[in-house]
């Protein structure tokens, strides 16, 4: 297996001991652009020390790509989310906190910092602490802020102020030494840890929003959700945006908001998924599903066909923009319901609105423009086909949806049965899908001369009742909720 440790600043070169034996050290933009020669590596480990993982900053698509490339990396992208969340990351600190209460026993001052490389503190007496915090956290290189917990009994009680990643550039000379040590060490042993958390509740709870304009699930499809629920042995209840300190009542959660990463919505899943719910949609969907660029390595390197699709990158976009057919189409990563996606007609128009798009991400998609009357959506739920619908395109425009069109913002539908989908369309959503997960999706597909491209996965398809629901009717609605009955069984029994 290749090792490779990834920067952002070639400067940052000089602190880390180079190993060729062992790994090699090269830039993030090395790793981001070198596509077809990374997707040919099968094993490769990344131990990511870009300066920041920002959402969508190039450390946070090292990251990402490394999954999409099936490359294992540190950090995961979901480690990288859970920084962002001090709700998770107390939940999973809390696990050890006996632990730290014995290793900061002795400190006197009402504040303490806790440096962490690799799982290794330079302070031989935290070293217990910190190689627990590592493995539950998954971040290389991270700071702790602790303060006395003044309302405990104990005099000894500590709670987490706050956690954050350390930059290379952020360590002391004087750890320099140690923090390679801690480096060699880790890479050496790739010691893994995971604790399980039982759960012990059999509720259903639906997570909604009543302030979105959009939602995946209409109010009609929300109720057949809770009475075909309640007839099926479960006790469905709405949660909203501020119940997530509810979530422990629950067994299951079942998300009917459109999700984001940057969004409740993914702290809702994670924080489910930590304390042992079984959720849809999990976090690792919502990560996978909400960015492009990933899903665009993913697919490639499975071999499935998609629109001749461009990375863009802030150095080679002028390049490739004499490269294109117009017309063509960019994409913000994070795009969804057609939102971030521009047409461009020639390549001034190309040059003005990738620069206007690279205000909000290091990363942008051009693809090739296929125009279609209508795209394939396919519903797959645990890796089996759920529904089938044609949505046609709105009314003189060349999506499905047109948000600047005052009426008829959307194109008309057809549902049918999985028996009359051509076989290579839903061979393709399922292969597509499967590659996220076991979970529910919907798989966008424009069918071109008989060959299936796949434009998307979405992991919160929706369920409107008239729509996806008009060909099976309640037993759309039975299928989903047996998936949860059928988990839940499970994960009781083992």
């Amino acid at each position: 297996m290749s090792i490779y440790i990834i920067i952002d600043k070639k400067q940052n070169k000089e602190f880390i001991k180079e190993n060729d034996e062992h790994y090699k050290i090269i830039t993030a933009k090395e790793y981001i652009t070198n596509s077809s020669t990374f997707l040919d590596e099968k094993k490769a480990y990344i131990i990511n020390l870009c300066s920041s993982y920002k959402y969508q900053s190039i450390g946070y698509y090292v990251s990402l790509l490394a999954e999409a490339r099936g490359h294992k990396p540190l950090p995961e992208v979901l480690q990288i989310q859970d920084l962002k969340s001090l709700k998770v990351l107390r939940k999973v600190a809390n696990q050890c906190s006996e632990l730290i209460e014995k290793s900061l026993s002795s400190i006197t001052s009402e504040h303490f910092e806790l440096s962490v490389y690799f799982g290794k503190n330079i302070a031989l007496r935290h070293e217990r602490l910190s190689n627990e915090l590592f493995q539950l956290l998954k971040i290389p290189l991270f700071k702790v802020y602790f303060v006395r917990d003044k309302t405990a009994k104990s005099k000894n009680s500590w709670k987490i102020k706050g956690i954050q990643q350390l930059k290379i550039e952020d360590i002391p000379q004087e750890h320099y030494e140690f923090f390679n040590y801690a480096l060699n060490d880790y890479i050496n042993l790739k010691k893994k840890f995971q604790k399980k958390i039982k759960h012990t509740h059999y509720d259903l709870a639906i997570l909604i929003n009543p302030d979105e304009k959009n939602p995946p699930s209409n109010e009609k499809a929300l109720m057949k959700f809770q009475t075909i629920g309640k007839k099926m042995g479960f006790n469905v209840e709405f949660l909203y945006p501020d119940d997530m300190d509810r979530l422990a009542e629950f067994d299951a959660l079942f998300i009917r908001e459109t999700t984001a990463v940057n969004h409740h919505t993914y702290q809702f899943s994670r924080l489910a998924e930590a304390m042992g719910l079984i959720v849809i949609d999990d976090p690792n969907s919502i990560l996978k599903c909400s960015n492009k660029v990933f899903l665009t390595e993913l697919l490639v390197k499975n071999k499935i066909k998609i629109p001749e699709t461009y990375i863009l990158y802030k150095s080679n976009y002028t390049e490739i923009a004499d490269q294109l057919e117009y017309p063509c189409v960019l994409k913000q990563p994070d795009s969804a319901f057609s939102l971030g996606v521009v047409k461009v007609s020639d390549k001034k128009e190309f040059i003005q609105e990738t620069e206007n798009l690279f205000k909000t991400s290091e990363l942008l998609l051009v693809q090739k423009f296929i125009y279609t009357d209508f795209d394939w959506r396919i519903g797959v739920l645990n890796k089996k086909p759920l529904f089938a619908c044609k949505y046609y395109m709105a009314k003189n425009h060349w999506q499905i949806y047109n948000w600047n069109s005052k009426e008829d913002k959307e194109g008309k539908f057809q549902t049918l049965p999985i028996y009359m989908v051509p076989d290579k369309v839903v061979e393709v959503a399922i292969k597509a899908s499967s590659l996220i997960g076991e979970g529910l999706y919907g798989v966008d597909i424009k069918e071109v001369q008989g060959e299936p491209y796949v434009m998307e996965v979405n992991d919160n398809p929706n369920i409107d009742s008239g729509i996806e629901d008009d060909y099976d009717g309640n037993k759309l609605y039975e299928e989903i909720l047996k998936y949860f009955y059928d988990k839940i069984q499970h994960s009781k029994n083992s």
